[in-house]
């Protein structure tokens, strides 16, 4: 669905999640695919706690990230509307009732790596994901997600996620084409029939024999920070977090890093990536969770070698995009804040498997050690 606001000067055209991601909406520069910056209606209901604020205070206090002075612009102009209506900046907001947000989006920048499609059968489709790029819409991301990608340069919709897969991580990815099938794999997942095979560059040199990690994983969703927590003899200080298992076997080594294949037991958030940790060689270039617990600390990765530049990316906008002189990140095309660390993380997913099915990733570059 899309539709139209006036302002004194432009005619301005939104979208809502009902409009599908086309090919042209994607900029390639420098290595990165880049969206065309795009009105976008974000929507919400007055919660409980919100009631009886003002309009502008309440998005000065839950949406921090533009300033006041910003918010009452927004209202007056039409740009934030209660139940589709201009309201005044003293207006008392209710409880459920519907507030429109009518936004210039910038979304981040993604690797330019194509989402390479393995296999197309009638209900289920799997691709190598391309490290750098999330899953589907989430955040900050809605047409620069593999979803998104696959819908505008494959016209593959709808797409049901069957696991997940970090934004950082590389490697298979199982979509089912219908509910049915996602909920086939849903039950099969949630009884313990599916193996998961992930591989891993780590630093240092892995022992030999096949390694058990069996320690809880406590996950700090507001620093998107995991643990791992095992208790101590004699402790009786119950051990946080959710229980967790991953097996690790070496496949080859250089002495400086070594090639690890993981297989996570359960699911946990940042499971691998903390088990790995926690034995000793954490990957060899992820920064949330090198430590001084490090075996060999000269097999780091230096965050130098591997992330780009920060500067910011000013384009022309008759080229690429309009400016919108309300939008709080234009003349630049990538948004304030973005974080262009942590691109790439040596961690791939490559097989997936249960009784009467296996798929299967190629292994990427960074896995030869030579």
């Amino acid at each position: 669905m899309k539709g139209k606001l006036e302002e004194e000067d432009m005619e301005i055209v939104w979208q809502t999640p009902a409009n599908p991601p086309h090919r042209l909406d994607y900029i390639f520069r420098n290595g990165r695919r880049h969206v065309r910056p795009y009105y976008f209606e974000f929507i919400a209901h007055v919660k409980n706690r919100w009631a009886g604020k003002t309009i502008v205070d309440l998005f000065t206090d839950e949406f921090k990230g533009r300033s006041r002075d910003y918010y009452v612009s927004a209202v007056k102009c039409g740009r934030i509307r209660v139940d589709g209506e201009m309201v005044p900046v003293s207006y008392i907001v209710k409880t459920s009732e519907k507030i429109s947000h009518f936004l210039h989006r910038h979304e981040p920048p993604v690797l330019t790596s194509d989402v390479l499609i393995l296999q197309k059968e009638p209900d289920v489709v799997t691709v190598c994901k391309p490290a750098s790029i999330p899953v589907h819409p989430c955040g900050q991301y809605r047409k620069n997600t593999v979803v998104g990608i696959l819908e505008a340069e494959h016209g593959l919709a709808p797409l049901f996620p069957v696991h997940r897969l970090d934004r950082l991580v590389s490697g298979l990815l199982i979509l089912a084409r219908s509910a049915s099938k996602a909920d086939f794999f849903r039950q099969q997942i949630e009884g313990g029939m599916i193996k998961k095979q992930y591989i891993a560059r780590v630093a240092g040199e892995f022992p030999e024999q096949e390694q058990v990690v069996d320690a809880n994983i406590n996950h700090n969703a507001r620093e998107q920070r995991s643990t791992a927590e095992v208790g101590a003899c004699g402790d009786a200080t119950p051990i946080k977090g959710k229980t967790a298992c991953t097996k690790f076997t070496r496949l080859s080594t250089n002495g400086v890093h070594s090639l690890v294949l993981c297989e996570p037991v359960t699911g946990r958030t940042h499971q691998i990536r903390v088990h790995l940790q926690h034995a000793g060689y954490p990957i060899a270039n992820d920064l949330l969770y090198l430590s001084k617990h490090v075996n060999d600390r000269s097999a780091l990765i230096p965050a130098s070698d591997f992330c780009e530049n920060l500067s910011t990316e000013h384009v022309d906008s008759n080229e690429d995009f309009s400016i919108d002189p309300m939008c709080t990140n234009c003349p630049d095309l990538v948004p304030k804040g973005y974080n262009v660390h942590e691109e790439a993380l040596w961690l791939h997913c490559v097989r997936y498997s249960a009784p009467g099915w296996t798929y299967e990733c190629p292994y990427p570059d960074w896995a030869s050690l030579s």
